[in-house]
């Protein structure tokens, strides 16, 4: 009996232990099997491919006219008048005042200092024909001196040689007189002209002066130069900003600063969208390619466009972008600058190609390779890129109808130390 006893005890702790060995077979099989099919995947697609390239802009007006801030040579200027967001103006309709009170005095010093500078050239004027007349007048009684003296010098035969002597030292004296005299009158006027040219410089350079100021004041109004509505910019003059802050519109008592913008203009009849495009992307698009757009604010149109121009690349290393802008073919007055505009950009269109997902697509130390699916799971298999957009990439070097992984298998496998406590949860 006790025999009996310890061979049914051994039997049940071996059933036990094949029970438990059992069991883990069973979930580790079962673990696997989850993961597998866990585990996304696409089949290797053959037929026509249209690559294109999908990115988000913002619509802008090709030929706009942009109101600036003047140059006034001082600090910020206040506004004081600005027409409201979508206000139709006509051409020489006032958009924008500036406060031009500083202006207005700066005009009128200008204008005082110009009407002293044509009074000094007045004055210098006078002071010169009064200076020249008086001159003249010097070299007239000289020259009536020296003939008084060849008057007298024509007794000198009659009278006595001291007599004569002293003539003759007298009209020499009379000519050196009417010499310096003349040399005078020629200085007196020279420095005369010299004296009101320095005034009717001082008077150019004045009224210069009042003319700029004038300019200065006029600018200071800011008038459309075409028809259309107003298009009120941002106020990015503040003196706290943030990553991601929403910018007010500009609005009546706001300052700027010189040059910025504060008002814009659209052309109704010439509309642009302005994009970032990843760099993947820089090498596929040319100028002239199809563009299909799609404003967000107008759901159910679409508005068809060709590529203007390509920028250069910008932005950091990781996030590498370059600037595309868009042509519109298309024009509707329901369009409005600013708007957010989704653009699919059709890049070239193969035919008889196989092609799967961008995501199903792999490179790693100078290979590209697929997942594709053995009988020992999903393997690396080396293909040939053909081309690849954002979306799809036309492959060789796979059969069609092949299934491949979207993601790269050996990250899908559950750790050990998940497989381990879970064999240790099951053992207890």
């Amino acid at each position: 009996m006790k025999k009996l006893r310890g061979l049914l005890i051994l039997f049940l702790v071996l059933a036990v232990v094949s029970a438990i060995a059992w069991g883990a077979m069973r979930f580790a099989r079962f673990t696997s099997t989850t993961a597998s099919a866990e585990l996304p995947s696409t089949r290797v697609k053959h037929g026509r491919v249209i690559l294109t390239v999908a990115a988000r802009g913002e619509l802008q007006g090709g030929n706009s006219e942009m109101l600036t801030a003047p140059m006034t040579g001082g600090g910020d200027v206040a506004i004081t008048f600005l027409r409201a967001p979508g206000e139709l103006v006509n051409s020489g309709d006032t958009v924008v005042q500036f406060d031009t009170t500083e202006q207005e005095f700066k005009l009128k010093e200008a204008e005082a200092d110009l009407a002293e500078a044509e009074q000094q050239v007045v004055k210098a004027d006078a002071e010169s024909e009064a200076l020249e007349e008086e001159s003249r007048w010097a070299v007239v009684s000289d020259e009536s001196d020296v003939k008084l003296a060849e008057l007298e010098i024509r007794k000198n035969p009659l009278i006595a040689a001291i007599t004569a002597r002293q003539n003759d030292l007298a009209l020499e004296a009379a000519r050196n007189r009417l010499r310096q005299a003349q040399q005078d009158f020629i200085n007196k006027k020279t420095a005369s002209a010299a004296g009101i040219a320095i005034q009717k410089a001082a008077e150019n350079k004045a009224r210069v002066a009042a003319q700029s100021a004038q300019k200065t004041m006029d600018s200071m109004t800011l008038k459309a130069k075409t028809a259309g509505y107003v298009n009120v910019q941002q106020n990015t003059n503040m003196n706290m900003m943030y990553f991601g802050m929403a910018l007010p519109p500009f609005q009546i008592g706001d300052t700027s600063r010189a040059g910025m913008a504060v008002a814009q203009i659209p052309d109704l009849k010439s509309w642009e969208v302005s994009a970032n495009v990843g760099e993947l992307d820089r090498g596929h698009l040319t100028e002239g390619q199809k563009v299909i757009v799609r404003v967000v604010a107008l759901a159910g149109k679409e508005f068809h466009g060709h590529v203007k121009s390509i920028g250069g690349t910008t932005g950091s290393p990781w996030d590498r972008h370059f600037e595309c802008r868009i042509a519109l073919d298309d024009i509707s007055p329901l369009l409005r600058p600013g708007m957010t505009s989704n653009l699919v950009i059709t890049l070239e269109t193969l035919d008889n190609v196989l092609w799967i997902p961008s995501q199903a697509l792999f490179e790693s130390d100078g290979r590209t390779f697929v997942y594709a699916q053995t009988s020992n799971g999903f393997m690396p298999q080396d293909v040939t890129l053909v081309r690849r957009s954002e979306s799809q990439a036309v492959i060789t070097g796979v059969r069609e109808n092949t299934l491949v992984a979207m993601s790269n298998p050996d990250q899908n496998k559950p750790a050990a130390g998940q497989q381990n406590s879970a064999m240790k949860a099951l053992a207890k």
